[in-house]
């Protein structure tokens, strides 16, 4: 499968978890990957195993939270590649909790490293982007829970996102950029942390998922990632698609 071959990719907090699927079924389509993360040693690894399986990688060292270290990422990214043809704005620090246990601290962090970082990347890469761009940004089926005890900051924090990427999706459309954003349930490790840390919440969540199942990273929200990047979905823009095996009802 080439369906990306010759495209360049950025995409973030891909050190592990979703960004790295990611990561993985991008370079598995033909796409060059730039790995970007906080964790040099994290996204080491995630291009290390990208080339162990014959894809280009770059890796990149970046606080998206740092308005100079989302810029130098980019740079980094055009001047190794020579392009950017891919956007996928993964990386989230996470505010949970009822609201009188959220700190200001923990929602600015989210805040930072969400929609702000989307909002600046997204204007960083539209230059590169321009004539045969596509973003890929990250909301969540919390937000659509009909009890949201518990998850209010974190759902807010994503639905900013979501409007940013649907405002996009219409501003940017006539330049050449599709965007679009994805509300995954994928086996990551903080699915992981949430199975073990909250074994009666997280059991009785995935009850609700029709397939059964948490799904992969890469073979399931990666390699529809891929798809929803490639030209066979060339019209897709503007929406927001739960990729969850059915848990969020979205209508």
């Amino acid at each position: 499968m080439t369906r990306l071959a010759g495209k360049v990719a950025l995409v973030t907090g891909a050190g592990q978890g979703v960004g790295q699927g990611i990561a993985f079924a991008l370079a598995a389509e033909g796409a060059a990957v730039a790995v970007a993360g906080r964790t040099k040693s994290k996204v080491d690894t995630t291009i290390g195993q990208i080339s162990d399986r014959g894809g280009k990688a770059l890796a990149v060292e970046c606080d998206v939270k740092d308005a100079d270290s989302a810029a130098a990422c980019v740079e980094a990214v055009v001047a190794h590649f020579g392009k950017l043809n891919i956007l996928v704005n993964n990386a989230q620090e996470v505010a949970l909790g009822a609201l009188n246990d959220v700190s200001d601290a923990a929602l600015i962090a989210g805040w930072e490293s969400g929609p702000l970082a989307t909002f600046r990347l997204m204007k960083l890469c539209y230059p590169h982007l321009k004539g045969d761009g596509v973003i890929v940004n990250f909301g969540t089926s919390a937000a659509k829970r009909w009890d949201v005890s518990g998850y209010g900051a974190y759902a807010a924090i994503k639905e900013a996102t979501r409007q940013l990427t649907r405002a996009a999706a219409c501003e940017w459309a006539r330049d050449g950029i599709r965007t679009n954003a994805i509300l995954p349930l994928g086996d990551s490790p903080a699915m992981a942390w949430w199975m073990r840390e909250r074994p009666e919440e997280s059991a009785a969540f995935i009850a609700t998922v029709p397939q059964g199942y948490v799904g992969s990273c890469e073979q399931d929200v990666g390699r529809f990632v891929a798809t929803l990047c490639s030209d066979d979905c060339r019209y897709i823009n503007g929406q927001s698609i739960g990729v969850d095996g059915g848990q969020a009802f979205l209508g």
